[in-house]
């Protein structure tokens, strides 16, 4: 009778739960049983674990075994467990020593073969890990994504042989800290877009305060080109938010491109998509297309073409930054907080106001149109952008002194983002009312002018504070340390759907 204790982890949400391995191996009838409320994929492991020890030349205790995992209320899931549960079998059976095991921590699926494959989610691992000061023993397909965490000895494996000659001290593994290799510059460049200033200044004030925005007018008018260009004018991730959705990416079913994992995350899902694809869902909840553009982008085409009790589950994440799944077995929270990108035509077909003359939609229809999107989510949108046709000698020449680079416009973006930053620790999109009373203060005429527009136009005082914010941002462009009114001004200026309910 023996008893072996390997440390692994599991997955709730984006954290990676300690999970102890405990391996019991006496007499009795042969059998294998695991118990800690495994799924299926960990109830099958016992057989991939069996084909993997007698193929690696190493006997299968033809006795009782017993596995539990622990803590016993906590799901577990996937193939990630396979490596731990067979390395204590060995060492409960006498196989491996049994010393020195408290030092690591095992992740990694099992081959009949014994070969070593990767999982998900190794990130939130590695983080754990590092934590508790101990060394990963993990697949080397996993390697460059846990080498994003600093601090932490990885220790990687391609076979269930090396790992056990390294435990029983006949060959080491190295320790490996792999570089990462940035990803080159997308092609992409707002150089790309001709005219359209307007609208380009609106795009820098939105990345410089992470602000939400709204563009309409007719098809072809490059409302998706411009959304598509607005990761290259945004600043870097810090690391603490890189890690934040690089983890995020980590635990889906995407995976994770570590050669990007400093770029603000970018998603445009399709209009058709449900609403557990755009918040997450799942019997073990999984992410969804709010929380993987978390710290980034998240680009709406076609607004009202979204199912509307879809879009009103994006009312919540976008005042709070994180979105709740509940389930009847458990409870999950995302993160989500990112910068809405929304593009819709002014009317069913499209044309409304173009000068083709195209548009034969009565009133009621237009009205109906715009009404799938709701008011309380069109108050939320900080900016709403009208973007016309430019003319055939405009789209053909481009501007005579040429167009601003991508490059140029981050320089100003980064600089008032800095700004905003160095102020309140946070973009200004994300100033709560307390902040906006201390830090968004106007003159006489600015309050005078805002209370002016509230009245006309029937702002709510979420809109209230959000211009607010928005004229924050543009004094900070402006390199203002007060707002003026020509800032004010122009903040209210991105307000044209707003309408009296």
């Amino acid at each position: 009778m023996a008893l072996a204790v390997i440390y692994s982890r599991g997955r709730s949400g984006i954290d990676a739960p300690l999970v102890t391995v405990e391996v019991h191996v006496a007499n009795g009838l042969p059998a294998m049983n695991i118990v800690g409320l495994p799924e299926t994929a960990v109830k099958e492991s016992k057989d991939r674990v069996r084909g993997a020890i007698l193929n690696s030349r190493f006997e299968f205790p033809a006795q009782r075994i017993t596995v539990n995992l622990a803590p016993a209320d906590l799901p577990k899931e996937g193939g990630r467990f396979d490596l731990a549960i067979a390395l204590g079998i060995l060492a409960a059976s006498g196989q491996i020593p049994n010393s020195n095991l408290d030092q690591y921590e095992c992740v990694g699926e099992l081959s009949l073969g014994g070969e070593l494959r990767p999982i998900n989610g190794v990130l939130p691992i590695a983080i754990q890990v590092r934590n508790q000061q101990r060394k990963l023993v993990l697949p080397k397909d996993n390697v460059a994504e846990a080498a994003l965490v600093k601090g932490v000895e990885l220790l990687p494996a391609v076979h269930l042989l090396e790992i056990c000659a390294h435990l029983a001290g006949r060959q080491l593994i190295e320790p490996v800290y792999p570089v990462i290799q940035p990803s080159p510059e997308a092609d992409i460049d707002f150089a790309d877009v001709h005219g359209q200033y307007h609208v380009k200044r609106a795009f820098e004030v939105a990345a410089a305060g992470a602000h939400n925005l709204l563009m309409f007018g007719p098809p072809g008018t490059g409302k998706s080109m411009l959304a598509s260009r607005l990761p290259t004018i945004l600043p870097q991730l810090t690391e603490k938010q890189a890690q934040e959705s690089a983890a995020i990416a980590s635990i889906s079913d995407q995976g994770l491109n570590v050669a990007n994992w400093l770029k603000p995350p970018y998603r445009a899902p399709h209009h058709t998509a449900s609403a557990p694809a755009l918040v997450g869902g799942g019997s073990n909840p999984k992410p969804g297309e709010i929380s993987l553009a978390h710290n980034g982008t998240l680009f709406l085409d076609e607004l009202p073409e979204f199912d509307r009790k879809v879009l009103e589950v994006l009312r919540e994440p976008l005042e709070t930054g994180h979105i709740t799944i509940s389930r009847a077995a458990r409870q999950v929270d995302f993160p989500a907080r990112f910068q809405l990108v929304a593009a819709m035509n002014p009317c069913p077909c499209g044309y409304l106001g173009d000068s083709s003359g195209r548009c034969h939609c009565t009133s009621e229809q237009v009205i109906r149109y715009r009404a799938r999107v709701s008011g309380p989510l069109l108050d939320r949108i900080d900016m709403h952008l009208d973007v016309p046709r430019i003319s055939h000698e405009v789209l053909r020449k481009g501007s005579p002194q040429g167009e601003e680079t991508s490059a140029n416009i981050r320089v100003r973006v980064v600089a008032a983002r800095n700004k905003a930053m160095a102020r309140s620790g946070k973009a200004n999109s994300a100033l709560t009312a307390k902040e906006v009373k201390q830090l968004c203060l106007l003159t006489e005429q600015g309050h005078q002018l805002l209370e002016q527009a509230m009245e006309r136009f029937g702002l709510s005082h979420r809109a209230y504070h959000r211009i607010l914010k928005l004229a924050r941002t543009i004094a900070d462009l402006a390199d203002s340390e007060s707002i003026e009114v020509s800032h004010l001004s122009e903040a209210i200026g991105y307000r044209k759907l707003d309408r009296r309910t």
